[in-house]
């Protein structure tokens, strides 16, 4: 074989290799809270909008790889789960200058007498929940820097699972008996003049990763052949789109280059109280401490860099004790030393890079840090958080936007992409999962992700012989 026809699969195999280390954006990437979906962060974007920066852009998206047609009980937010979340301000500080908390509640079900063949249709004697009556709705407070709460929003609706045309025309009662976007927009809750816009509910989930050949020691395939293993699965979403002048220390609208103020911290969290008691009539009770049992700010650091040992340590944490914690497998990551001991560098001829590349990795803290933009955080506010300058358009690192005006079916970045071409040689080699967009056109309008899979006829089952 000619020598640029062995570099080139040795190429590809290295590839291969660091991208075993993605399961997509956060799916079930530790241990406890594979355990958990409910609770267990997906992806998160923020961004601002362009041109104005007038407003910040955020989805929060929870429970990976919800089958569409995965009922009687479908997938939803767990009632149990404080979610959050969680906006820093400034270069200098990771803590909380405004945190978003969401609690959901479902609704009680009326007992019904199965031998009371009078009752009408309702209540919990169904079989088919859609049929039962139950809703779910949300509460969402905003809590400033003191830790004061304002409730923003109330007893709002969550839009409902997507199960099919039947449930849509007898359940749902909707136009048409369609579900789309139209009506996922009706569950749009606008929290008046110069405040929060608000929204909930199932979303396509807008990850996209070679899945199979990733969780088959990097068994991935060639573009071309490469599967997305997200496609056609659905997640529960929160999105929030929030007036920039609640954000800025001053309450004035953000200009370019203004203050280094105006940069924000996003992450997202999911808790559960300390206590839970399961009793013998089945139900539970929780009471105690909120315990945070998941956390999202960047996508891919808890994959790609933190070890299996300390996973659920790090979905425990906050980004201000990021350094403190875990900050050897910043400066060290471990994928370079996996890649180099299975002989991914000696192949490629490329072993003296390695000493380069496996520690003293400042290059991940500057890009984490938006140095490239002209900002110097020192490592006191260095965390796992999507950095967002609000005074200029956002672009990943700066932010993380939902969409791309050419591709509407790819995001702004293939984070994936990015991340791992940083970890793995700085940049310097354009490393891909070979899974290059979403399978379905993001919205250009708020929540942004696509609607959700329908379980009737977009389901993973097979046609029966």
């Amino acid at each position: 074989m000619r020598r640029h026809q062995v570099l080139s699969t040795v190429g590809a195999l290295a590839t291969l290799f660091v991208a075993s280390l993605a399961s997509a954006s956060s799916h079930r990437e530790a241990p406890a809270i594979a355990t958990d979906p409910a609770a267990d962060n997906t992806d998160v974007w923020a961004w601002v909008t362009p041109g104005t920066h007038s407003t910040l852009h955020v989805v929060a998206a929870y429970n990976p790889l919800e089958e569409p047609s995965g009922g009687p009980n479908f997938h939803k937010f767990s009632d149990d789960v404080l979610y959050a979340v969680h906006i820093a301000r400034g270069d200098t500080s990771l803590a909380d200058a405004v945190r978003y908390e969401i609690r959901f509640t479902t609704s009680s079900i009326n007992y019904v007498d199965p031998a009371n063949l009078t009752a009408p249709v309702g209540g919990g004697k169904e079989f088919f929940s859609q049929l039962s009556g139950q809703t779910q709705t949300y509460t969402v407070t905003r809590f400033d820097a003191n830790n004061t709460p304002t409730v923003v929003a109330t007893g709002v609706p969550v839009a409902p699972v997507n199960i099919g045309p039947r449930t849509n025309k007898v359940a749902y009662q909707t136009p048409g008996g369609l579900y789309n976007d139209a009506y996922a927009a009706s569950f749009i809750h606008n929290a008046g003049p110069g405040k929060e816009q608000l929204w909930a509910g199932p979303r396509d989930d807008g990850f996209y990763v070679d899945l199979g050949g990733v969780f088959d020691l990097a068994n991935l395939r060639p573009a071309g052949v490469a599967q997305d293993g997200v496609s056609g699965f659905n997640c529960h979403a929160i999105a929030l789109e929030i007036p920039t002048t609640l954000l800025t220390e001053s309450g004035n609208a953000p200009t370019p280059g203004a203050s280094d103020k105006q940069t924000l911290g996003v992450w997202a969290s999911a808790s559960r109280q300390k206590v839970s008691v399961l009793r013998h009539d089945g139900t539970t009770t929780t009471t105690g401490p909120w315990v945070q049992v998941s956390r999202l700010g960047l996508p891919l650091v808890n994959e790609a860099l933190i070890g299996l040992q300390d996973k659920d340590r790090y979905n425990r944490s906050s980004p201000a004790d990021d350094v403190t914690n875990f900050g050897a497998y910043f400066l060290n990551p471990v994928i370079v030393r996996d890649a180099d001991a299975v002989g991914i560098y000696q192949a490629l001829g490329a072993e003296s890079l390695v000493p380069s590349l496996e520690s003293n990795r400042l290059d991940i803290i500057d890009a984490i840090n938006l140095k490239a933009s002209g900002h110097d955080i020192p490592l006191s506010a260095t965390g796992d958080v999507l950095r967002v300058d609000m005074g200029i358009d956002s672009q990943f690192p700066n932010g993380r936007v939902i969409g791309n005006g050419t591709h509407p079916n790819r995001d702004q970045v293939d984070v994936t992409d990015a991340l791992l071409s940083l970890i793995l040689s700085k940049g310097s080699v354009a490393i891909s999962d070979n899974v290059n967009e979403n399978d379905k056109n993001y919205l250009t309008t708020f929540p942004y992700l696509a609607g959700p899979w329908e379980g009737y006829s977009q389901g993973h089952g097979a046609v029966a012989p």
